[in-house]
Protein backbone atom coordinates (compact mmCIF):
# COMPACT_ATOMS: atom_id res chain seq x y z
CA UNK A 1 0.00 0.00 0.00
CA UNK A 2 1.73 3.04 -0.87
CA UNK A 3 1.94 5.66 1.87
CA UNK A 4 1.58 9.84 2.23
CA UNK A 5 5.09 10.98 1.33
CA UNK A 6 6.27 14.54 2.59
CA UNK A 7 8.55 15.93 -0.12
CA UNK A 8 12.27 17.57 0.62
CA UNK A 9 11.09 20.55 -1.42
CA UNK A 10 7.66 22.58 -0.36
CA UNK A 11 5.45 22.93 -3.55
CA UNK A 12 5.59 26.27 -5.30
CA UNK A 13 2.16 28.11 -4.99
CA UNK A 14 0.31 28.25 -7.91
CA UNK A 15 -2.80 30.44 -9.11
CA UNK A 16 -6.37 29.24 -9.05
CA UNK A 17 -6.58 27.38 -12.69
CA UNK A 18 -3.18 26.55 -13.26
CA UNK A 19 -1.20 23.68 -12.56
CA UNK A 20 2.58 23.63 -12.13
CA UNK A 21 2.98 19.55 -13.47
CA UNK A 22 4.18 18.35 -9.93
CA UNK A 23 2.86 14.84 -9.58
CA UNK A 24 1.17 13.01 -6.89
CA UNK A 25 2.56 10.88 -4.85
CA UNK A 26 0.15 10.37 -1.60
CA UNK A 27 -2.59 8.73 -3.21
CA UNK A 28 -2.65 5.33 -5.55
CA UNK A 29 -3.93 5.96 -8.89
CA UNK A 30 -3.57 2.79 -10.12
CA UNK A 31 -6.62 2.59 -12.09
CA UNK A 32 -9.33 -0.35 -11.26
CA UNK A 33 -12.16 -1.97 -12.84
CA UNK A 34 -14.64 0.11 -10.74
CA UNK A 35 -12.80 3.46 -12.09
CA UNK A 36 -11.56 2.90 -14.83
CA UNK A 37 -10.25 6.12 -17.03
CA UNK A 38 -12.42 5.99 -20.02
CA UNK A 39 -15.05 6.07 -17.51
CA UNK A 40 -13.74 8.78 -15.67
CA UNK A 41 -15.30 12.79 -15.88
CA UNK A 42 -13.18 15.07 -17.87
CA UNK A 43 -13.20 18.89 -17.33
CA UNK A 44 -16.24 20.30 -19.19
CA UNK A 45 -18.26 17.48 -17.23
CA UNK A 46 -16.78 18.77 -14.22
CA UNK A 47 -17.60 22.02 -14.53
CA UNK A 48 -20.86 21.87 -15.27
CA UNK A 49 -21.12 18.90 -12.16
CA UNK A 50 -19.85 22.28 -10.07
CA UNK A 51 -22.42 24.53 -11.50
CA UNK A 52 -25.35 22.16 -10.39
CA UNK A 53 -24.12 20.96 -7.26
CA UNK A 54 -23.58 24.81 -6.21
CA UNK A 55 -26.26 26.63 -8.44
CA UNK A 56 -27.96 25.37 -11.48
CA UNK A 57 -28.71 29.10 -12.50
CA UNK A 58 -30.51 31.75 -10.77
CA UNK A 59 -33.70 29.92 -9.95
CA UNK A 60 -33.99 30.03 -6.02
CA UNK A 61 -32.48 33.60 -5.67
CA UNK A 62 -36.02 35.73 -6.10
CA UNK A 63 -36.34 35.90 -2.33
CA UNK A 64 -33.34 37.73 -1.93
CA UNK A 65 -35.10 40.74 -3.45
CA UNK A 66 -37.79 40.06 -1.36
CA UNK A 67 -35.66 39.95 1.46
CA UNK A 68 -33.45 42.81 0.91
CA UNK A 69 -34.99 44.97 -2.22
CA UNK A 70 -32.44 45.08 -5.40
CA UNK A 71 -29.19 46.73 -4.41
CA UNK A 72 -28.64 44.60 -1.49
CA UNK A 73 -29.71 41.37 -3.94
CA UNK A 74 -27.27 42.49 -6.67
CA UNK A 75 -24.16 43.17 -4.08
CA UNK A 76 -24.69 40.10 -2.03
CA UNK A 77 -24.03 38.00 -5.41
CA UNK A 78 -21.26 40.35 -5.77
CA UNK A 79 -19.42 40.19 -2.62
CA UNK A 80 -20.96 37.06 -0.58
CA UNK A 81 -18.82 34.94 -3.44
CA UNK A 82 -15.44 36.74 -2.15
CA UNK A 83 -16.12 35.71 1.46
CA UNK A 84 -17.33 32.50 0.92
CA UNK A 85 -17.45 30.96 -2.72
CA UNK A 86 -13.91 31.89 -3.33
CA UNK A 87 -12.18 30.81 -0.59
CA UNK A 88 -14.43 27.52 -0.34
CA UNK A 89 -13.64 26.70 -3.92
CA UNK A 90 -9.78 27.21 -3.03
CA UNK A 91 -9.82 24.68 -0.18
CA UNK A 92 -11.91 22.28 -2.02
CA UNK A 93 -8.83 22.65 -5.27
CA UNK A 94 -5.88 22.57 -2.50
CA UNK A 95 -7.25 19.47 -0.44
CA UNK A 96 -8.94 17.62 -3.59
CA UNK A 97 -6.09 17.40 -5.19
CA UNK A 98 -4.05 16.07 -2.03
CA UNK A 99 -6.55 13.35 -1.13
CA UNK A 100 -8.03 12.75 -4.82
CA UNK A 101 -10.34 10.09 -3.92
CA UNK A 102 -13.93 9.73 -3.22
CA UNK A 103 -14.29 10.27 0.73
CA UNK A 104 -13.53 13.63 0.20
CA UNK A 105 -13.92 16.21 3.00
CA UNK A 106 -14.66 12.97 4.92
CA UNK A 107 -10.57 11.89 4.45
CA UNK A 108 -9.22 15.63 4.39
CA UNK A 109 -10.85 15.78 8.32
CA UNK A 110 -10.17 12.09 9.22
CA UNK A 111 -6.48 12.97 8.16
CA UNK A 112 -6.36 15.86 10.45
CA UNK A 113 -8.74 15.36 13.43
CA UNK A 114 -8.81 11.24 13.32
CA UNK A 115 -11.65 8.87 11.94
CA UNK A 116 -14.01 10.19 14.69
CA UNK A 117 -14.83 13.73 13.64
CA UNK A 118 -14.24 12.17 10.06
CA UNK A 119 -17.10 10.17 10.46
CA UNK A 120 -19.04 13.58 12.25
CA UNK A 121 -18.32 15.38 8.91
CA UNK A 122 -19.49 12.93 6.57
CA UNK A 123 -22.58 12.42 8.58
CA UNK A 124 -23.49 16.06 8.71
CA UNK A 125 -22.11 16.53 5.00
CA UNK A 126 -24.82 13.50 3.77
CA UNK A 127 -27.53 14.53 5.76
CA UNK A 128 -27.30 18.50 4.69
CA UNK A 129 -26.56 17.04 0.96
CA UNK A 130 -29.85 15.05 1.23
CA UNK A 131 -31.78 18.20 2.67
CA UNK A 132 -30.90 19.94 0.04
CA UNK A 133 -32.03 17.50 -2.25
CA UNK A 134 -35.44 17.13 -0.79
CA UNK A 135 -35.74 20.71 -2.04
CA UNK A 136 -35.46 20.29 -6.00
CA UNK A 137 -38.60 18.33 -6.38
CA UNK A 138 -40.28 21.30 -4.43
CA UNK A 139 -38.91 23.87 -6.47
CA UNK A 140 -39.70 21.67 -9.68
CA UNK A 141 -43.41 21.99 -9.04
CA UNK A 142 -43.00 25.07 -7.72
CA UNK A 143 -42.20 26.56 -11.04
CA UNK A 144 -45.24 24.36 -12.09
CA UNK A 145 -47.95 24.48 -10.81
CA UNK A 146 -48.47 28.06 -12.24
CA UNK A 147 -49.07 26.34 -15.21
CA UNK A 148 -50.69 23.09 -13.71
CA UNK A 149 -52.20 24.15 -10.86
CA UNK A 150 -53.37 20.37 -9.33
CA UNK A 151 -49.39 20.42 -8.88
CA UNK A 152 -49.31 22.76 -5.89
CA UNK A 153 -50.73 20.16 -3.57
CA UNK A 154 -52.49 17.08 -2.32
CA UNK A 155 -52.07 13.66 -4.04
CA UNK A 156 -51.15 14.97 -8.00
CA UNK A 157 -47.95 16.68 -5.81
CA UNK A 158 -47.12 13.32 -3.98
CA UNK A 159 -47.55 11.41 -6.97
CA UNK A 160 -45.36 13.77 -9.24
CA UNK A 161 -42.41 14.22 -6.31
CA UNK A 162 -42.40 10.24 -6.13
CA UNK A 163 -42.26 9.54 -10.21
CA UNK A 164 -40.23 12.74 -10.28
CA UNK A 165 -37.65 11.14 -7.40
CA UNK A 166 -37.93 7.58 -9.16
CA UNK A 167 -36.58 8.75 -12.75
CA UNK A 168 -33.68 10.85 -11.60
CA UNK A 169 -32.80 8.00 -9.29
CA UNK A 170 -32.32 5.78 -12.11
CA UNK A 171 -30.47 8.38 -14.02
CA UNK A 172 -28.09 8.77 -11.28
CA UNK A 173 -27.75 4.73 -11.16
CA UNK A 174 -26.89 4.33 -14.75
CA UNK A 175 -23.34 6.16 -14.26
CA UNK A 176 -21.17 9.12 -13.51
CA UNK A 177 -20.40 9.51 -17.18
CA UNK A 178 -23.79 10.21 -18.22
CA UNK A 179 -24.68 12.58 -15.56
CA UNK A 180 -21.90 14.87 -16.56
CA UNK A 181 -22.82 15.28 -20.33
CA UNK A 182 -26.39 15.44 -19.10
CA UNK A 183 -25.30 18.54 -16.73
CA UNK A 184 -23.80 20.43 -19.70
CA UNK A 185 -26.66 19.81 -22.06
CA UNK A 186 -29.44 21.06 -18.88
CA UNK A 187 -26.91 23.91 -18.31
CA UNK A 188 -27.24 24.90 -21.58
CA UNK A 189 -30.78 24.70 -21.88
CA UNK A 190 -31.79 26.46 -18.70
CA UNK A 191 -29.40 29.70 -19.37
CA UNK A 192 -30.57 30.02 -23.11
CA UNK A 193 -33.94 31.40 -21.97
CA UNK A 194 -32.50 34.31 -20.18
CA UNK A 195 -29.85 35.43 -22.80
CA UNK A 196 -33.17 35.83 -25.11
CA UNK A 197 -35.10 37.45 -21.49
CA UNK A 198 -31.69 40.13 -21.76
CA UNK A 199 -32.16 40.89 -25.39
CA UNK A 200 -35.75 41.80 -25.12
CA UNK A 201 -35.36 43.78 -22.24
CA UNK A 202 -32.61 46.25 -23.53
CA UNK A 203 -35.29 48.71 -24.35
CA UNK A 204 -36.73 48.74 -20.61
CA UNK A 205 -33.73 48.64 -18.09
CA UNK A 206 -34.01 51.38 -15.75
CA UNK A 207 -30.18 51.55 -14.04
CA UNK A 208 -31.96 53.48 -10.96
CA UNK A 209 -34.31 50.30 -10.24
CA UNK A 210 -31.04 48.26 -9.18
CA UNK A 211 -29.96 51.51 -6.43
CA UNK A 212 -33.48 50.73 -4.39
CA UNK A 213 -32.88 49.60 -0.53
CA UNK A 214 -34.41 50.27 2.25
CA UNK A 215 -31.97 48.78 5.75
CA UNK A 216 -35.11 49.03 7.71
CA UNK A 217 -36.71 46.35 6.37
CA UNK A 218 -34.40 43.78 5.41
CA UNK A 219 -35.48 40.37 6.74
CA UNK A 220 -31.57 39.26 7.39
CA UNK A 221 -32.36 35.63 8.09
CA UNK A 222 -34.49 34.86 4.42
CA UNK A 223 -31.51 36.99 3.14
CA UNK A 224 -28.37 35.37 4.21
CA UNK A 225 -29.93 32.08 3.93
CA UNK A 226 -30.84 32.37 0.73
CA UNK A 227 -27.63 33.57 -0.43
CA UNK A 228 -25.80 31.34 1.74
CA UNK A 229 -27.49 28.43 -0.24
CA UNK A 230 -27.28 29.68 -3.50
CA UNK A 231 -23.49 29.82 -3.28
CA UNK A 232 -21.92 27.02 -1.03
CA UNK A 233 -21.46 23.31 -1.76
CA UNK A 234 -18.06 23.63 -3.96
CA UNK A 235 -16.31 21.11 -1.36
CA UNK A 236 -19.40 18.57 -2.41
CA UNK A 237 -17.53 17.93 -5.69
CA UNK A 238 -14.50 16.30 -3.75
CA UNK A 239 -16.50 13.29 -2.80
CA UNK A 240 -16.43 12.37 -7.16
CA UNK A 241 -12.16 13.52 -6.85
CA UNK A 242 -11.94 9.44 -7.00
CA UNK A 243 -14.09 9.50 -10.69
CA UNK A 244 -12.77 12.72 -12.40
CA UNK A 245 -9.56 12.13 -15.09
CA UNK A 246 -6.32 13.37 -13.77
CA UNK A 247 -7.74 14.97 -10.75
CA UNK A 248 -4.27 16.50 -9.60
CA UNK A 249 -5.12 19.17 -12.90
CA UNK A 250 -8.60 18.90 -13.69
CA UNK A 251 -9.86 19.86 -10.54
CA UNK A 252 -8.89 23.26 -10.18
CA UNK A 253 -9.51 24.34 -13.83
CA UNK A 254 -13.34 23.46 -12.89
CA UNK A 255 -13.52 25.73 -9.83
CA UNK A 256 -12.11 28.10 -11.02
CA UNK A 257 -14.37 28.07 -14.39
CA UNK A 258 -16.89 26.99 -12.14
CA UNK A 259 -17.05 29.88 -9.87
CA UNK A 260 -17.14 32.64 -12.95
CA UNK A 261 -19.96 30.84 -14.59
CA UNK A 262 -22.08 30.87 -11.15
CA UNK A 263 -21.92 34.19 -10.37
CA UNK A 264 -22.46 35.69 -13.70
CA UNK A 265 -25.41 32.94 -14.00
CA UNK A 266 -27.01 34.72 -11.20
CA UNK A 267 -25.84 38.27 -11.36
CA UNK A 268 -27.34 38.57 -15.26
CA UNK A 269 -30.94 37.27 -14.14
CA UNK A 270 -31.28 39.34 -11.27
CA UNK A 271 -30.07 43.17 -13.45
CA UNK A 272 -32.29 42.10 -16.30
CA UNK A 273 -35.35 41.17 -13.55
CA UNK A 274 -34.92 44.54 -11.40
CA UNK A 275 -33.70 46.37 -13.47
CA UNK A 276 -37.10 46.09 -16.57
CA UNK A 277 -39.99 45.43 -14.03
CA UNK A 278 -41.18 47.71 -11.87
CA UNK A 279 -40.56 46.56 -8.45
CA UNK A 280 -43.12 44.93 -6.03
CA UNK A 281 -40.90 42.86 -3.62
CA UNK A 282 -43.95 40.63 -1.90
CA UNK A 283 -43.94 39.43 -5.46
CA UNK A 284 -40.46 38.02 -5.56
CA UNK A 285 -40.60 34.65 -4.31
CA UNK A 286 -39.22 31.07 -6.10
CA UNK A 287 -40.72 31.08 -9.23
CA UNK A 288 -40.97 34.70 -9.94
CA UNK A 289 -38.43 34.66 -12.50
CA UNK A 290 -41.18 33.01 -14.65
CA UNK A 291 -43.66 35.84 -14.18
CA UNK A 292 -40.81 38.43 -15.02
CA UNK A 293 -40.61 36.37 -18.38
CA UNK A 294 -44.32 36.61 -19.35
CA UNK A 295 -44.27 40.33 -17.75
CA UNK A 296 -41.67 41.01 -20.61
CA UNK A 297 -41.70 38.79 -23.94
CA UNK A 298 -45.39 36.76 -23.02
CA UNK A 299 -46.56 33.24 -22.38
CA UNK A 300 -43.96 31.57 -24.56
CA UNK A 301 -40.97 32.89 -22.46
CA UNK A 302 -42.66 32.26 -19.01
CA UNK A 303 -43.31 28.80 -20.49
CA UNK A 304 -39.42 28.81 -21.47
CA UNK A 305 -38.44 30.03 -18.10
CA UNK A 306 -40.29 27.11 -16.59
CA UNK A 307 -38.92 24.63 -18.97
CA UNK A 308 -35.92 25.78 -18.04
CA UNK A 309 -36.32 25.73 -14.13
CA UNK A 310 -37.84 22.49 -14.73
CA UNK A 311 -34.19 21.00 -16.15
CA UNK A 312 -32.49 23.08 -13.82
CA UNK A 313 -34.00 21.23 -10.99
CA UNK A 314 -33.01 17.68 -12.78
CA UNK A 315 -29.67 18.46 -13.18
CA UNK A 316 -29.36 19.76 -9.90
CA UNK A 317 -30.89 17.01 -8.19
CA UNK A 318 -28.75 14.28 -10.60
CA UNK A 319 -25.40 16.13 -9.30
CA UNK A 320 -26.16 16.44 -5.30
CA UNK A 321 -26.99 12.69 -5.62
CA UNK A 322 -24.32 11.58 -7.23
CA UNK A 323 -21.91 13.61 -4.63
CA UNK A 324 -23.75 11.82 -1.36
CA UNK A 325 -23.59 8.30 -2.81
CA UNK A 326 -20.43 8.87 -3.97
CA UNK A 327 -19.61 10.23 0.04
CA UNK A 328 -21.07 6.78 1.84
CA UNK A 329 -19.09 4.79 -0.91
CA UNK A 330 -15.82 6.33 -0.14
CA UNK A 331 -16.55 6.40 3.61
CA UNK A 332 -17.15 2.45 2.78
CA UNK A 333 -14.38 2.10 1.08
CA UNK A 334 -12.47 3.86 4.67
CA UNK A 335 -14.44 1.09 6.42
CA UNK A 336 -16.19 3.94 8.62
CA UNK A 337 -19.43 2.21 6.56
CA UNK A 338 -20.40 -1.37 5.83
CA UNK A 339 -19.39 -2.81 3.38
CA UNK A 340 -22.10 -3.34 1.13
CA UNK A 341 -22.00 0.42 0.98
CA UNK A 342 -19.47 -0.02 -1.59
CA UNK A 343 -20.41 -2.28 -3.96
CA UNK A 344 -21.10 -0.93 -7.58
CA UNK A 345 -23.20 -1.23 -9.87
CA UNK A 346 -22.70 -2.67 -13.50
CA UNK A 347 -21.96 0.95 -14.43
CA UNK A 348 -19.97 1.44 -11.76
CA UNK A 349 -22.22 3.60 -9.39
CA UNK A 350 -22.89 3.21 -5.68
CA UNK A 351 -25.97 1.30 -4.90
CA UNK A 352 -26.94 1.26 -1.60
CA UNK A 353 -25.32 4.92 -1.68
CA UNK A 354 -28.05 5.77 -4.31
CA UNK A 355 -30.88 3.93 -2.54
CA UNK A 356 -30.09 5.50 0.75
CA UNK A 357 -29.65 8.94 -0.67
CA UNK A 358 -33.21 8.68 -2.55
CA UNK A 359 -35.19 7.57 0.83
CA UNK A 360 -33.94 10.56 2.72
CA UNK A 361 -35.05 12.73 -0.52
CA UNK A 362 -38.54 11.06 0.11
CA UNK A 363 -38.06 11.41 3.34
CA UNK A 364 -37.94 15.42 4.13
CA UNK A 365 -39.57 16.43 0.27
CA UNK A 366 -42.89 17.60 2.58
CA UNK A 367 -40.74 20.53 4.24
CA UNK A 368 -40.98 23.71 2.81
CA UNK A 369 -38.67 25.60 0.34
CA UNK A 370 -37.37 28.26 3.51
CA UNK A 371 -37.17 25.17 6.10
CA UNK A 372 -35.49 22.78 3.58
CA UNK A 373 -33.14 26.12 3.20
CA UNK A 374 -32.57 26.86 6.78
CA UNK A 375 -32.26 23.45 7.86
CA UNK A 376 -29.59 22.75 5.71
CA UNK A 377 -27.38 25.98 5.86
CA UNK A 378 -27.41 25.09 9.87
CA UNK A 379 -25.71 21.24 9.31
CA UNK A 380 -23.67 22.28 6.42
CA UNK A 381 -22.19 25.43 8.48
CA UNK A 382 -20.71 22.47 11.44
CA UNK A 383 -19.34 20.72 8.49
CA UNK A 384 -17.62 23.81 7.44
CA UNK A 385 -16.07 24.26 10.53
CA UNK A 386 -14.47 21.04 10.90
CA UNK A 387 -13.13 21.32 6.99
CA UNK A 388 -11.51 24.95 8.32
CA UNK A 389 -9.87 23.52 11.17
CA UNK A 390 -8.75 20.22 9.38
CA UNK A 391 -7.48 22.85 6.60
CA UNK A 392 -5.26 24.74 8.93
CA UNK A 393 -3.95 21.76 10.79
CA UNK A 394 -2.84 20.03 7.90
CA UNK A 395 -0.92 22.87 7.32
CA UNK A 396 0.73 23.78 10.28
CA UNK A 397 1.64 19.81 11.00
CA UNK A 398 2.77 18.55 7.58
CA UNK A 399 3.04 22.31 5.39
CA UNK A 400 5.74 20.30 3.08
CA UNK A 401 3.53 17.14 2.39
CA UNK A 402 2.41 17.16 -1.35
CA UNK A 403 -0.57 19.37 -2.62
CA UNK A 404 -0.61 19.48 -6.20
CA UNK A 405 -2.63 22.81 -6.10
CA UNK A 406 -1.32 24.99 -3.02
CA UNK A 407 -2.63 27.86 -2.23
CA UNK A 408 -0.41 30.88 -1.67
CA UNK A 409 0.51 32.54 1.57
CA UNK A 410 1.99 29.59 4.27
CA UNK A 411 0.35 29.03 7.43
CA UNK A 412 -0.61 32.76 7.86
CA UNK A 413 -2.60 32.64 4.91
CA UNK A 414 -3.99 29.81 4.76
CA UNK A 415 -5.80 31.14 8.81
CA UNK A 416 -6.52 34.68 7.16
CA UNK A 417 -8.63 32.50 4.08
CA UNK A 418 -10.61 30.85 7.01
CA UNK A 419 -11.80 33.95 8.65
CA UNK A 420 -14.01 35.74 6.48
CA UNK A 421 -16.21 32.65 6.25
CA UNK A 422 -16.24 31.80 9.41
CA UNK A 423 -17.31 35.01 10.87
CA UNK A 424 -20.42 34.64 8.24
CA UNK A 425 -20.85 31.63 9.46
CA UNK A 426 -20.95 32.72 12.92
CA UNK A 427 -23.51 35.22 11.52
CA UNK A 428 -25.57 32.46 9.91
CA UNK A 429 -26.27 30.50 12.66
CA UNK A 430 -26.98 33.06 14.87
CA UNK A 431 -30.03 34.32 12.67
CA UNK A 432 -31.33 30.40 12.91
CA UNK A 433 -34.92 30.24 14.31
CA UNK A 434 -35.27 27.78 17.75
CA UNK A 435 -36.90 25.70 15.70
CA UNK A 436 -35.01 24.80 13.08
CA UNK A 437 -31.52 25.14 15.47
CA UNK A 438 -33.40 22.30 17.68
CA UNK A 439 -33.96 19.81 14.94
CA UNK A 440 -30.23 20.27 13.29
CA UNK A 441 -28.61 20.13 17.02
CA UNK A 442 -30.66 17.00 17.64
CA UNK A 443 -29.50 15.71 14.14
CA UNK A 444 -25.72 16.71 15.20
CA UNK A 445 -25.97 14.57 18.26
CA UNK A 446 -27.04 11.78 16.11
CA UNK A 447 -23.96 11.48 14.33
CA UNK A 448 -21.70 11.64 17.65
CA UNK A 449 -23.72 8.74 18.83
CA UNK A 450 -24.02 6.90 15.72
CA UNK A 451 -20.50 6.45 15.25
CA UNK A 452 -19.83 4.28 17.95
CA UNK A 453 -22.56 2.45 17.71
CA UNK A 454 -21.12 1.42 13.97
CA UNK A 455 -18.21 0.70 15.67
CA UNK A 456 -19.82 -1.93 18.16
CA UNK A 457 -21.23 -3.15 15.18
CA UNK A 458 -18.05 -4.08 13.11
CA UNK A 459 -16.55 -5.20 16.56
CA UNK A 460 -19.40 -7.70 17.08
CA UNK A 461 -19.18 -8.46 13.39
CA UNK A 462 -22.66 -8.16 12.93
CA UNK A 463 -21.49 -6.41 9.17
CA UNK A 464 -18.99 -6.72 7.08
CA UNK A 465 -16.70 -3.63 7.16
CA UNK A 466 -13.30 -3.51 4.97
CA UNK A 467 -10.63 -0.74 3.78
CA UNK A 468 -9.81 -0.50 0.46
CA UNK A 469 -5.96 -1.56 -0.87
CA UNK A 470 -6.16 0.77 -3.47
CA UNK A 471 -6.27 3.97 -0.77
CA UNK A 472 -3.15 4.94 1.80
CA UNK A 473 -3.64 4.55 4.84
CA UNK A 474 -4.21 7.71 6.84
CA UNK A 475 -4.01 6.00 10.55
CA UNK A 476 -0.87 3.45 11.16
CA UNK A 477 1.49 6.48 12.57
CA UNK A 478 -1.39 9.35 13.26
CA UNK A 479 -3.82 10.98 11.12
CA UNK A 480 -1.74 11.87 8.67
CA UNK A 481 0.93 9.30 6.67
CA UNK A 482 4.51 10.66 7.16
Amino acid sequence: MQKLRVSAQREAAIPMGDYNGAEYIGINEVPSPRANNSNKVSLLPLIFLIFYEVSGGPFGVEDTVQAAGPLFALLGFLIFPLIWSVPEALITAEMGTMFPENGGYVVWVSSALGPYWGFQQGWMKWLSGVIDNALYPVMFLDYLKSAIPALGGGLPRIVAVLALTMVLTYMNYRGLTIVGWVAVSLGILSMLPFVVMGLISIPKIRPERWLVADVHSIDWNLYLNTLFWNLNYWDSISTLAGEVRNPKKTLPKALFYAVLLVVLSYLFPLLIGTGAVPLERELWTDGYFSDVAKILGGVWLRCWVQGAAAVSNMGMFVAEMSSDSFQLLGMAERGMLPEFFAKRSRHGTPVFGILFSASGVLLLSWLSFQEIVAAENFLYCFGMILEFIAFVWLRIKYPNAPRPFKIPGGIIGAFLLCIPPAILIGVVLAFSTIKIMIVSLAAVAIGLVLQPCIKLIERKRWLKFSTSSDLPDITAHGPLIR
